[in-house]
C-alpha cells in the first residue's frame, strides 16, 4: 500500500514509537538522515507530557523541530504511513492490530510477533498472546532470507539482535544440507547498551571491566534462534536444539557470537568460505571476512562472518560480529522498511 505512495512523492512519514530508548534514538539517527523519509511523529514514555527533541538530543538542536510526546495511537496513525514500534516486549501487542487496523505499515523491533507459535511465546514471555492472527501476516525481517516476503509485508518482526547473529552465521551451512540434528552451541557477546538504559545504569558503576554470562540457557532469544534454525534445517525433526549462553562485556556496543555446529560430513575450511561467500555474494551488508571484530561494525549495518573447520572437519566455527543497535535492531529495521517501500535496500544505511 505504501509502496505505490513512494511513486507519487518523495518522502514517506514515519513514527517513531519508543524514540527515548537506545534502538529508538539509533532510529531517530538513520531517520534523520535518510533522503526519503520524513520524521513526523516521536513518542515514549516520558515524565512530561511533551519534550523538545532537541533537549533529549543535543545533536537535533534547531535541526529537527519536533517534540517527543507520550504515545497517542490516533495521534500517531494521524501523522505516519509507516510507524516502528522500540518498544518493550508485550507493549506491542497493545499497539500492532490497532496500527494494522488503520492500513500502516508496521516494522515491530520487539518479540512480540517473531514466535510463530502463541504457547512458546507465552511461556518464555510469561503473558498470553492477545493479537494471535496477526503472527501468520507477521514476515520475519531477515532481509538476508525473507527479501520477497519483506517486499509485500505490512507488518515486520525485527529480529533480536542475538538472533540476527546467529542466523545469519548458520543459514549457508544449512542451506548446503551441512546441518545435523545435533545441539548447536553459541556462545555470544553483548555490549552493555543491549540491556536497555535502565539496565546500564545499574551495571556500569560495578562492571566498568567485567565480563559475564547471564540467563544461561534461559535467554529470551532462544526460542527464536531455535525457530528459525529448525526451518533452515531441513535434517532437523522437530525443534533444533541451541544452548545459547550470552554475556554481557564492559563496551558500549557490538555483538561476537562463536556458534559450534557438528557438520553432516567433513569439509575443509577453504570449501566452507566458497559455500558462504556463494551464499552471501549479493548481499550488501554481509561479509565474509578472516578475522571479524566487533570494532569494524560498530556503528554500522554490516554483519561479518568468520569461518573456521577444526582439523577433523567434524566442527564448523562460526565467528559472527554485528552492532546491536543498528544491523541487530535500528538498522535493519530501516532496511526492512527500504525493501518494504520499494527504495534501494541500502539507503540510509551506507
Amino acid at each position: 500500500m505504501v509502496g505505490a505512495l513512494t511513486k507519487k512523492r518523495e518522502k514517506i512519514s514515519a513514527a517513531i514509537v519508543g524514540a527515548t530508548g537506545y534502538a529508538g534514538e539509533e532510529l531517530v539517527k538513520i531517520l534523520f538522515r535518510h533522503p526519503r523519509i520524513k520524521i513526523a511523529s516521536l513518542s515514549a514514555k516520558i515524565d512530561k507530557p511533551s519534550l523538545s527533541i532537541g533537549k533529549i538530543y543535543p545533536f537535533l538542536k534547531n535541526r529537527l523541530d519536533l517534540k517527543c510526546e507520550q504515545p497517542n495511537r490516533e495521534k500517531i496513525s494521524a501523522l505516519a504511513e509507516v510507524i516502528f514500534l522500540a518498544v518493550p516486549h508485550t507493549v506491542a501487542l497493545q499497539m500492532v492490530p490497532f496500527f494494522y487496523e488503520k492500513g500502516k505499515s508496521i516494522i515491530d523491533l520487539s518479540a512480540d510477533f517473531r514466535i510463530k507459535q502463541p504457547r512458546i511465546y507465552e511461556k518464555w514471555y510469561q503473558v498470553k498472546h492477545s493479537a494471535p492472527g496477526l503472527l501468520k501476516k507477521a514476515v520475519y525481517g531477515l532481509p538476508e532470507l525473507n527479501r520477497n516476503k519483506i517486499k509485500t509485508a505490512r507488518l515486520i518482526a525485527n529480529p533480536g539482535c542475538y538472533p540476527t547473529s546467529v542466523i545469519l552465521g548458520c543459514a549457508p551451512l544449512f542451506k548446503a544440507g551441512l546441518g545435523t540434528k545435533r545441539t548447536i552451541i553459541v556462545d555470544a557477546k553483548s555490549g552493555f547498551s543491549g540491556g536497555g538504559r535502565e539496565f546500564v545504569t545499574k551495571y556500569l558503576p560495578e562492571n566498568k571491566e567485567n565480563l559475564k554470562a547471564y540467563k544461561i540457557c534461559i535467554h529470551r532469544h532462544t526460542p527464536e534462534i531455535e525457530q528459525e534454525l529448525t526451518r533452515l534445517n531441513p535434517g532437523v525433526s522437530g525443534w533444533q536444539k541451541v544452548l545459547f549462553v550470552p554475556h554481557v562485556i564492559p563496551v558500549p556496543r557490538g555483538i561476537f557470537s562463536t556458534i559450534y555446529v557438528r557438520l553432516k560430513y567433513p569439509v575443509d575450511s577453504t570449501r566452507l568460505r566458497k559455500i558462504y561467500g556463494r551464499f552471501y555474494a549479493n548481499e550488501p551488508f554481509v561479509r565474509v571476512v578472516d578475522e571479524p571484530q566487533i570494532k569494524n561494525v560498530v556503528e554500522t549495518n554490516y554483519c561479518d562472518l568468520g569461518l573456521t573447520v577444526e582439523p577433523s572437519g567434524e566442527y564448523a566455527i562460526i565467528t559472527v560480529a554485528i552492532d546491536n543497535l543498528v544491523k541487530g535492531a535500528a538498522g535493519q529495521a530501516v532496511q526492512n522498511m527500504n525493501l518494504m517501500l520499494g527504495f534501494p535496500e541500502t539507503e540510509g544505511l551506507l
